[in-house]
């Protein structure tokens, strides 16, 4: 045997024996251990890594928070997320529009502004309402002069003074005439003068009778103002947009795909942002014809807003409730660990806390099922199983703790 053989040799025996040496010093020395072996039929479930354990005892469980909890058959709620929009209530929204054309005297309310029922919006100056109210009052003297007219031939012809026909042309005249304020009295009423207003026509002064009140007909908040001091309009203007938001709808876009996925009652979560706290529901109904540019119908959810946080046209993320599935083993995701391309999770064992890899299914916001990996009746880590990570990551690196 040539030097070089020996040399090659004897450089082989030590690295074997320092080899073996680091080995059993690891074995001794290490708090985080590559843990029991996988069972043979289980490798190829958990791709033939080694487990690895950390033992922590009960001061340090509660120091990390780490929360246990036993795997069993749970049921996995299906949720569908959909885009969506606040819109104002329709049976609750309003569009004010003036009667009677006009000339505008004051508006006495803004944009914003709450309102009641009665109050007083806006004042117009309105030459037609004049003619109609003056129409309304000249009827009232010929009804008078018709009745007193009719009263008197009556009279005449019962005592056989004059002659029937003028009794039936007087009774002819009162009629017409009659029909004739009943017209005008209507024509005063479209015209926004309730029964109050025409019982105080009489008493009024003239230069009142130009003046027309546009009043609120519901109680709620001025969303739309159309309409400034001086300015001409007709009697078909749009002036004010009053709504009630103490309740607003929802509307959310149901694509093509989703449609005889979502349906009416079906539980529904409403989330804003911003802070706004989100908001449960239940879908009062889908249109049942989609829109012709979009390709959506439209599913509305009527909401409560009493205090005004749901404002119209904020942008929402609307989740539906669509199902209820039972599956095997449903863990919270904040149980799950990512290494590389492998999840985990740390199930509680007799050596300690031992990472297993999982896989995983179905799936919320807030649960996933795992498929392989995990049996009904194991403990798993449910809080805290990144905080194990961490800790068995400096023990890799040699900077172990006595837990």
């Amino acid at each position: 045997m040539t030097i070089d053989k020996k040399r090659f040799i004897l450089l082989l025996t030590v690295v074997l024996v320092a080899v073996g040496l680091s080995g059993g010093i690891g074995h001794w020395s290490a708090r985080i251990s590559a843990g029991p072996e996988i069972p043979r039929d289980e490798e190829e479930r958990y791709h033939g890594e080694r487990l690895k354990t950390i033992k922590l005892n009960a001061e340090d469980v509660k120091t990390f928070g780490i929360e246990v909890k036993e795997a069993a058959r749970e049921v996995l709620p299906v949720h569908l997320e959909l885009p969506g929009e606040i819109a104002p209530n329709p049976d609750r929204l309003i569009h004010v529009v003036s009667r009677v054309p006009g000339v505008v005297r004051s508006v006495l309310r803004n944009l914003g502004d709450n309102v009641r029922v009665g109050d007083v919006l806006a004042e117009l100056d309105s030459k037609e309402l004049a003619d109609a109210k003056a129409g309304y009052l000249a009827m009232l003297k010929r009804i008078e002069v018709a009745r007193t007219n009719l009263k008197r031939e009556e009279d005449l012809w019962k005592k056989r003074i004059s002659a029937e026909v003028d009794y039936l042309d007087a009774k002819k005249a009162f009629t017409e005439t009659e029909i004739e304020l009943k017209s005008a009295e209507q024509k005063l009423h479209a015209l926004g003068l309730s029964e109050e207003a025409l019982e105080r026509l009489p008493t009024q002064r003239d230069v009142s009778f130009t003046q027309h009140e546009i009043r609120a007909p519901l109680s709620g908040t001025i969303i739309e103002k159309h309409v400034v001091k001086g300015e001409v309009i007709k009697d078909d203007r749009e002036v004010f947009v009053l709504a009630d938001l103490t309740s607003v709808w929802v509307n959310i876009n149901v694509y093509q795909k989703d449609m005889r996925t979502v349906t009416k009652g079906q539980p529904v979560t409403i989330s804003a942002g911003s802070g706004i706290p989100d908001v449960q529901g239940t879908i009062a109904f889908v249109e049942p014809v989609a829109g012709t540019e979009t390709r959506t119908a439209l599913a509305h959810v009527l909401l409560p807003n009493p205090k005004g946080i749901l404002r119209p046209g904020l942008f929402v993320t609307a989740k539906i409730k669509t199902d209820d599935t039972p599956v095997p083993i449903v863990v919270p995701k904040t149980a799950l660990v990512s290494e590389g391309d492998r999840t985990e999770v740390f199930v509680e064992t007799e050596q300690g806390f031992t990472s297993r890899t999982v896989t995983t299914g179905r799936s919320n916001d807030t649960l996933i099922e795992v498929v392989l990996g995990l049996k009904a009746g194991e403990r798993y880590v449910t809080k805290g199983a990144f905080t194990l990570k961490a800790q068995i990551s400096k023990g890799a690196f040699g900077d172990s703790h006595g837990h």
